[in-house]
């Protein structure tokens, strides 16, 4: 076999969104400060996405980059920006634990190598139509009474976390003492 044919620009692509992931998850563990490491998991957050797409999982490539990308690493990124003691207090990754990570590291890196090039990977079509219409019917459908319960289960812990928030203003209002109480209101 030639080395072009085996090199297609799909498998080139692959290799590259592989490598991008995992040189930004180095990032996450290995930046000297916080906030790099937050910019760090933006290109991790893509990578993995950007692999769901390739493979053919456009809706888990689209969530992926609405919920992970678009919410969480920007509600991260708010926290690590807004946070007014973040300046004080001077916050670094130092890796302490890098020496008794890294035999675990190795040996876990072994093992991932040796299940790649042991294992028998079955070749596979590729997925010509997208995979939301297929998914929207299945919730629409099959899995019509899953999918309400969930919603209802999700309503019920929306309505107990404002009761509870509710609950603890209220019995926060009621601890102020008079003196401090005066002075907000006076």
């Amino acid at each position: 076999m030639d080395l072009s044919t085996l090199i297609t620009p799909g498998t080139l692509f692959f290799f590259m969104l592989a490598a991008v992931t995992l040189v930004s998850a180095l990032g996450v563990a290995l930046a000297p400060n916080i906030l790099y490491s937050a910019f760090s998991l933006l290109g991790t957050l893509g990578g993995v996405a950007g692999l769901y797409l390739l493979l053919g999982a456009d809706f888990v490539g689209i969530v992926q980059v609405l919920v992970y990308v678009g919410g969480i690493l920007v509600l991260i990124l708010f926290a690590v920006l807004l946070t007014n003691k973040l300046g004080e207090l001077k916050l670094n990754n130092l890796s302490t634990g890098l020496m008794v990570g890294a035999p675990a590291a190795v040996a876990l890196l072994a093992l991932i190598v040796k299940g790649v090039t042991t294992t028998a990977w079955p070749l596979t079509e590729e997925a010509t139509a997208p995979t939301t219409a297929r998914l929207g019917d299945s919730f629409l459908r099959e899995h019509l009474l899953p999918f309400e319960l969930v919603s209802l289960v999700l309503l019920m812990a929306l309505v107990g976390a404002m009761v509870i928030a509710r609950r603890a203003a209220k019995e926060e209002g009621r601890s102020v003492p008079e003196e401090s109480h005066d002075r907000l209101v006076g």
